[in-house]
């Protein structure tokens, strides 16, 4: 059987690891590992924030993603923001709030701080997938919880979960999905490279069989913690 450059088959992912609480001074925390790429996201808040950035009706959601210093294979990433990590804060924001719910929360903020400590692609779906356990363990309501995975093509096969190796090979598509897994509602999709309409649906398939197995990791670290 032809299998992938790291052996796995190519719906499989890679080895995931998930746990809820792990900083303590946060309202709520999680850590995600999928392969060596590891997300630890904290939660603050629900607070007060400048009056000009309130909403009277409802709370607002700002997320900030943030790679550490060498958390990419040993090459240094440059400190403070930068395009790359605003874009992703932002895209990390749009995935979520379709499942949170902020209307108990008027002209207050809840903050989330995704840090990437290791990374080797998948970054911003483990940053997602952390974030998501972390606004349930600070008891923020959510309509679901949001599972992210990229699906993708490397040398001409569909896959799910791309190492680095794929992602930034030339012929390879990178295709990040989130989606709330109860429902099946999808918050996020993105692609690098071009690709046949046709490429799209299968795309679709891979990656919301991925979120489900996601989903199953997450829902076992909550429970390990909260005992439901």
């Amino acid at each position: 059987m032809v299998k992938r450059i790291d052996g796995r088959k190519f719906d499989e992912l890679r080895k995931m690891e998930a746990k809820v609480g792990v900083i303590p001074n946060a309202a709520g925390s999680a850590m995600f590992k999928i392969g060596k790429t590891t997300a630890i996201a904290a939660v603050y808040g629900p607070r007060d924030f400048q009056a000009y950035l309130q909403n009277p009706e409802v709370g607002v959601l700002r997320c900030n993603y943030n790679m550490i210093s060498f958390s990419s294979g040993g090459e240094r990433v440059r400190p403070g923001p930068s395009r790359r990590s605003r874009e992703i804060s932002l895209v990390t924001e749009k995935a979520l709030l379709p499942a949170v719910d902020l209307s108990a929360f008027p002209n207050a903020v809840v903050d989330v701080y995704v840090e990437l400590i290791n990374t080797d692609a998948g970054t911003r779906c483990a940053g997602i997938s952390a974030a998501a356990m972390a606004l349930a363990d600070a008891g923020i309501p959510m309509r679901d919880l949001v599972s992210a995975v990229s699906a993708g093509k490397f040398k001409g096969d569909f896959i799910a979960d791309l190492n680095y190796e794929e992602d930034s090979a030339e012929e390879g598509v990178d295709f990040p999905i989130a989606m709330m897994p109860r429902t099946g509602a999808i918050t996020l999709m993105q692609m690098d490279g071009i690709v046949e309409k046709d490429d799209i649906k299968e795309f679709m398939k891979i990656g919301k069989k991925a979120c489900e197995k996601v989903y199953e990791v997450q829902k076992k670290a909550l429970r390990e913690k909260y005992g439901k």
